[in-house]
């Protein structure tokens, strides 16, 4: 087996649900997805919505280089399907993986274009993601209005500390589904987490996004956890994306006793940081 190109994007958490105002926030996390292209074909698993197959359509579309045969290989420590932004992070490493491949010299924000079409095509995303494919691909936060094309869609960014740590409460598959009717009807609050992002407090922003999104999908377990964890110690708590995984934010030194609490409740916790860096392209091996 020859790797022909390869390419890295990392998971994100949810700063602010792009449903609630039209305008989505997102900050990528430490749980990476290497993709490599590969000169022959290979079986890829959990690829539930076929995103591999849109990516490779839409880079067609786009008129850009591509073998006559090749293949996919992945592998992502991103649990799929709980808010994490696997999609995005996926179609971001495989258009990094076609970018390194093809020499095509792509900038972040056309990969991001190429992503959010992708994700519209296999219908793995309700508004095509544009700020969790810029979380994917750079630190930081950006919030964007996703109607714009990548490089214009940038409204307002910021840092993130990178010394804090993320845990990622884990509850399994996603099992609601998802009403935009709902999100609509806890705009006020909503509005409360975009006013939070405009100050510059995107943290601030993380909880109200996670209060809104456990009224918008009836999630009042992931209520519950997240007053705990905060009356716990954390600094922020919310449900990430549409759910079900809780993000949490905290100081290092509370990290472990804000896990124990998650462990009692029966529930699994990852830790790790956020993204501090922007993921290179990875070079043909």
């Amino acid at each position: 087996m020859k790797v022909l190109g390869s390419g890295r994007a990392n998971g994100a958490i949810s700063i602010l649900h792009a449903l609630g105002t039209g305008r989505g926030c997102s900050v990528g996390i430490q749980l990476d997805t290497v993709v490599q292209i590969i000169d022959k074909p290979n079986e890829v698993n959990g690829d539930r919505h076929g995103l591999l197959a849109s990516v490779e359509t839409c880079w067609r579309d786009a008129g850009l280089p591509i073998p006559d045969e090749f293949g996919w290989k992945v592998e992502s420590s991103i649990p799929i399907g709980q808010g994490l932004k696997s999609s995005s992070a996926l179609s971001c490493a495989a258009l990094r993986a076609l970018n390194s491949c093809s020499w095509t010299g792509l900038s972040n924000s056309e990969i991001a274009d190429l992503a959010t079409k992708s994700q519209l095509l296999s219908k793995c995303a309700i508004t095509g993601s544009m700020d969790d494919n810029w979380a994917s691909l750079e630190p930081g936060w950006k919030l964007v209005d996703p109607s714009m094309s990548a490089s214009e869609s940038i409204i307002i960014q910021g840092k993130m500390d990178d010394s804090l740590s993320v845990l990622v409460c884990l509850r399994g598959d996603r099992s609601v589904e998802i009403s935009s009717t709902r999100f609509l009807e806890q705009r006020q609050i909503f509005e409360r987490a975009l006013a939070s992002i405009m100050s510059g407090s995107a943290l601030d922003s993380l909880s109200s996004n996670g209060m809104a999104v456990s009224a918008a999908t009836g999630d009042h377990v992931a209520l519950r956890i997240s007053n705990l964890c905060i009356a716990s110690g954390a600094i922020a708590c919310g449900i990430s994306g549409s759910g079900p995984a809780i993000a949490i934010v905290c100081f290092q030194e509370d990290a472990e006793s804000i896990s124990g609490i998650i462990d009692e409740m029966g529930l699994h916790t990852i830790q790790t940081r956020f993204a501090s860096h922007a993921s290179p392209l990875e070079e043909v091996s």
